[in-house]
């Protein structure tokens, strides 16, 4: 607590779910007290902690150091964010912990520091991680597995590193998002082993005795207007021409609007598509540049064709997967969830931000704003994708 105007004032929440998970929100980045709470945990060593936090609110490398310094024993990893999820609903410049007992999951961790490096490496590595997770999770009763990911947003990397991952994981399922900075798209930081650093992923191969099921959501639907990708640069993810045509202009006339008038808010309401094996994934544009081209939050090439998108209900079709997922589990204990910030734009543009933020409340949603999303083998933009976990067996059957 601190005092102002002589009224006191709580900065930190705790949440408790019947899973064991435990969230800390911290208001504001209020970080001595996020430390003062953690500490009243009693044997750190028992608790796993994913940190997602604004580093506008705080430094990241303080942060970790702290974290370090205060709270020894307790392993944290996570990464900086364009917005949390907290259990109040969506909010933007403070710090969410989430706490996973280890009495309820046995977890292995691998963190890579080089993510231009081979990909055969990086697979190798996971491989092994899961070899070894194996002896570990083979003396305990928690015979469910998944993996968490959270990698640098300003990577460009991340497509390539989700599917060695994956490949790596042999089919156990993946989930994880991509670090933010507030669309400031300059350093995103991920966090791990008492450092925050840029250029980093981590990923957590986790066993549960708790029921769980990944998903993904989106609210998109493809049209008929395609735009061909005609000259780019795929490692900068850059688009120069659709159809011939200068990228931005092209964009703009299929959609309707002026090519001066393009904004965030253009791009998160009318996404474009990419179908892969009979389904359609988002591939997000950050911004247009000086010389009308557009840049992209997902690898792109010559020669792909994209399918401009049409919006949907977010509220209705969020809900909808929601509502399946606790069908499947018998209730919603708690959801981690990976929410793309072109979501929240264009949840803000059509004004359904406060619907969607209730609704995350009302679901037990929490997690962070994402530049990117992953799922199993893929990189997604524009897609809340996340692990829901059911109530402990004994509970869910009363």
């Amino acid at each position: 607590m601190f005092i102002s105007d002589g009224r006191p004032e709580l900065t930190f929440n705790w949440t408790n779910y019947s899973s064991g998970i435990r969230a800390l929100h911290a208001v504001g980045g209020a970080l001595n007290d996020a430390l003062s709470a953690l500490r009243t945990l009693g044997p750190l060593e028992r608790w796993f902690a994913c940190v997602f936090f604004s580093d506008r609110s705080l430094d990241a490398t303080v942060l970790a150091a702290r974290l370090q310094a205060e709270c020894p024993g307790l392993e944290v990893t996570g990464c900086s964010t364009a917005g949390e999820i907290t259990p109040e609903g969506i909010l933007d410049g403070d710090i969410l912990f989430v706490l996973f007992p280890r009495e309820t999951f046995t977890i292995s961790t691998l963190v890579i520091d080089d993510l231009v490096g081979g990909m055969g490496e990086i697979a190798a590595k996971v491989s092994s991680l899961r070899e070894s997770h194996a002896g570990i999770a083979s003396s305990t009763d928690h015979d469910r597995k998944f993996a968490l990911c959270f990698i640098d947003g300003m990577s460009n990397a991340e497509e390539s590193v989700t599917a060695a991952i994956f490949w790596g994981l042999d089919d156990i399922p993946l989930i994880g998002g991509s670090a933010g900075d507030h669309m400031e798209f300059r350093k995103t930081f991920v966090l791990a082993g008492g450092s925050a650093t840029s250029g980093r992923a981590v990923i957590h191969l986790m066993s549960t005795s708790l029921p769980f099921q990944i998903f993904k959501s989106d609210n998109f639907i493809p049209s008929s207007r395609k735009l061909v990708v005609t000259a780019s640069d795929p490692d900068r993810r850059i688009v120069y021409e659709f159809n011939a045509a200068p990228a931005a202009d092209e964009y703009a006339a299929a959609i309707g609007l002026d090519p001066q008038s393009l904004t965030a808010m253009s791009f998160a309401s009318h996404p474009v598509v990419v179908r892969v094996g009979g389904e359609y994934f988002c591939r997000s544009i950050q911004k247009v540049n000086p010389d009308r081209s557009l840049t992209f939050f997902c690898a792109i090439d010559d020669g792909v064709v994209l399918t401009v998108a049409q919006a949907r209900g977010m509220v209705e079709s969020t809900r909808s997967t929601l509502g399946d997922i606790a069908g499947r589990l018998g209730g919603i204990d708690v959801v981690l969830g990976f929410d793309c910030i072109l979501r929240r734009l264009d949840a803000q543009n059509r004004q359904v931000f406060r619907g969607m933020s209730d609704l995350y409340k009302d679901n037990r949603v929490i997690g962070f704003g994402t530049y990117g999303e992953q799922y199993q083998s893929m990189h997604l933009n524009q897609t809340l994708t996340g692990i829901a976990f059911g109530k402990p067996s004994a509970e869910a059957a009363e």
